[in-house]
């Protein structure tokens, strides 16, 4: 089953917890996500093959029309983090927290100590850089999990960045015996408080990304929010058109963006 290019597993929550023989990966997909792997095709390859969930409203909606007989619903890391760390708790497992800023990965894995005061949990966040990351860098990340020898792993270093990571570093998480790898984005920033995220209804309405905007006004949020916009583009008109989408959000929540620009009033430039 593929929505715009990108199989989408049909695979729900129970069948995750799940200890496999060899590692598995978790790729959850948003709208951004569609647009951009529809652009790389080194990247989207990676995406199609591992596991892949629905992590937001538009695609899930798009997903729904097309296969109006297949039931599946959205998994992101943000709502996965806390299922993981439990099924860990109870197993025994221990858990990984890669990426993120260095102040929210510390929180985060507080956060979740103080929900499973037992779980054996850590975490680092290595120096920003582009990928793929310099040769010191990547040598301490494989030293912390050496080191760890985690079961699950979550990665939060974007989509793109994340799902290169966890593709060329398979045989090497394989071997120290990681059986889930879950690419997460910005997972550790909500877990930590440092960034809220969207109300229910926001997330319902398919705004979670203007929430973002509005939480975090600055430009590389503009252009993620553009991008995730352009997934109308990539469409069939079979699939779901702008005014079907419109429609549907709606009526499920009734709210419009007749003045979108009251979004930027506070926006900083740098990124």
């Amino acid at each position: 089953m593929q929505l715009c290019n990108i199989n989408i597993t049909d695979i729900n929550k129970n069948k995750l917890f799940t200890i496999w023989d060899e590692l598995q990966i978790l790729i959850p997909i948003n709208a951004e996500c569609i647009v951009r792997g529809n652009q790389d095709h080194q990247l989207l390859s990676i995406v199609n093959s591992y596991h892949t969930t629905i992590d937001g409203q538009i695609p899930l909606w798009i997903y729904q029309k097309k296969y109006p007989n297949i039931e599946i619903k959205k998994i992101s890391g943000c709502d996965v983090v806390y299922d993981f760390c439990e099924w860990a708790n109870k197993n025994d497992l221990r858990v990984f927290f890669l990426g993120g800023k260095d102040i929210s990965n510390k929180k985060a894995v507080d956060r979740i100590n103080e929900i499973y005061p037992t779980l054996h949990i850590t975490g680092y966040s290595s120096p920003y850089e582009k990928y793929p990351f310099s040769k010191s860098n990547s040598m301490e990340i494989n030293r912390r999990l050496e080191d760890f020898a985690p079961h699950i792993i979550f990665v939060g270093f974007g989509f793109g960045k994340q799902e290169h990571w966890l593709n060329d570093n398979y045989a090497f998480l394989n071997k120290l015996g990681v059986k889930w790898g879950i690419a997460c984005g910005g997972t550790f920033e909500f877990l930590s408080g440092e960034v809220n995220r969207a109300p229910k209804f926001i997330q319902r309405c398919g705004l979670e990304g203007v929430w973002r905007l509005i939480m975090e006004p600055k430009l590389f949020r503009i252009k993620r929010l553009i991008t995730s916009e352009k997934i109308l583009n990539e469409l069939n008109t079979n699939e779901r058109s702008i005014e079907s989408i419109s429609e549907f959000g709606n009526l499920e929540c009734g709210i419009t963006l007749n003045k979108p620009e009251i979004l930027f009033n506070r926006i900083e430039v740098n990124e």
